[in-house]
């Protein structure tokens, strides 16, 4: 299987850069999983898709103001770290730039010395693992002297930081948000709970995983970093309920498909549990966890393309980005959305067969 099969050209124009005023007024292009017949409508219509008893998982990771700048205490030579994983109370993995300046015990300092950071060693692909000394909160510092970490494609600056922060963000700890979620508004979301839709809330703390570029031709040899989840009790019993009473379960964003599958592939239910995934989902993935995908329009030849193509088909997703650029969606963090649904005949199927859901546990030919 080829990186390239996953390529598409998009026009630079396309790519949103700054936010809609009325999250809920982007667009949505609805996709049918299993035909890849394909709806334009606006992301407020959700609701219309949505039924009694669905639950509706969310990601409520906060994006941290993970970008700093500084410089080389000896040399003065300008450095910048990206904050992606924290390791321990101080210690953090951190892209670094330029890699090549930075040594083992090199000091960095940000803000005049507010903050600073020693090298404790250096990794792979840019990454170094750090050791920040400051006086005082770390967060609080970190608000004052760093920057919200907006993908390379986005030019424009940012007006409003909570505008890269679904409004639902809770959890601290995320180097980038998860994009989907950024199209609901507390009222959209009140709407769905009062359709009798279920919502419930994972952890995923976006890092390197979800938006290092796959930079080999084989898909099957690329590598994830991994990212840190949780799932909480509560969680876990509202989406093995809807499992047991045949309820659909759509995943908001690709980071909580990968929470969802991760701990479904792992335990063959929905556990309360916390750790690191790097799971990697391309076509050929079996899911065992989600029935419907709310997503954006994602980078050619990413992972995140590769997921969707595996939760469809290649063919159908690509199709329907030929759509998307054909009708001028906007693509990418800013950009609009698009659902990807089970079709009412395989609900059918699992309903009128109670053992189909055992089948998709088990792994048996359906």
């Amino acid at each position: 299987m080829s990186t390239e099969d996953f390529n598409y050209d998009l026009p630079e124009e396309l790519i949103a850069q700054t936010p809609l005023k009325d999250r809920s007024s982007s667009r949505l292009l609805v996709m049918d999983r299993e035909t890849g017949s394909l709806e334009h409508r606006h992301f407020k219509d959700i609701v219309e898709y949505l039924k009694k008893g669905d639950v509706l998982v969310l990601n409520e990771t906060k994006v941290i103001p993970a970008r700093l700048f500084g410089e080389k205490e000896d040399t003065h030579a300008s450095i910048e770290l990206l904050l992606l994983k924290n390791e321990e109370e101080d210690i953090w993995e951190c892209l670094s730039r330029p890699f090549k300046r930075l040594h083992e015990k090199t000091v960095i300092s940000f803000g005049n010395g507010l903050l600073k950071a020693q090298v404790l060693e250096k990794k792979e692909e840019g990454l170094v693992k750090v050791k920040f000394l400051y006086h005082g909160i770390f967060m609080e510092i970190l608000e004052k002297l760093g920057e919200m970490p907006l993908p390379p494609y986005i030019h424009e600056k940012l007006q409003e930081k909570d505008r890269y922060q679904t409004v639902y963000a809770k959890v601290r700890g995320s180097a980038a948000a998860p994009t989907a979620g950024l199209h609901f508004t507390e009222k959209l979301l009140k709407e769905i709970e009062q359709k009798g839709v279920i919502i419930a809330k994972i952890i995923l703390h976006v890092g390197l995983g979800t938006f290092r570029p796959v930079e080999v031709e084989d898909v099957t040899k690329h590598h994830m970093h991994s990212e840190y989840y949780e799932m909480n009790e509560e969680t876990a019993q509202i989406l093995n309920r809807a499992k047991k009473e045949n309820h659909q379960i759509i995943a908001v964003g690709t980071t909580s498909t990968r929470t969802l599958e991760t701990i479904m592939h792992q335990y063959k239910e929905f556990k309360a549990c916390k750790g690191y995934t790097d799971i990697f989902i391309y076509p050929g993935f079996k899911f065992l966890a989600i029935d419907g995908l709310i997503t954006n329009f994602h980078l050619p030849k990413s992972t995140l393309v590769m997921l969707v193509s595996a939760f469809s088909k290649k063919e159908y997703i690509l199709h329907a980005y030929e759509a998307a650029i054909k009708e001028k969606y906007r693509f990418f963090s800013f950009g609009d959305a698009m659902y990807i649904k089970t079709d009412s005949s395989k609900e059918k199927r699992v309903l009128e067969n109670p053992k189909e859901y055992d089948k998709i546990i088990t792994g048996e030919p359906r």
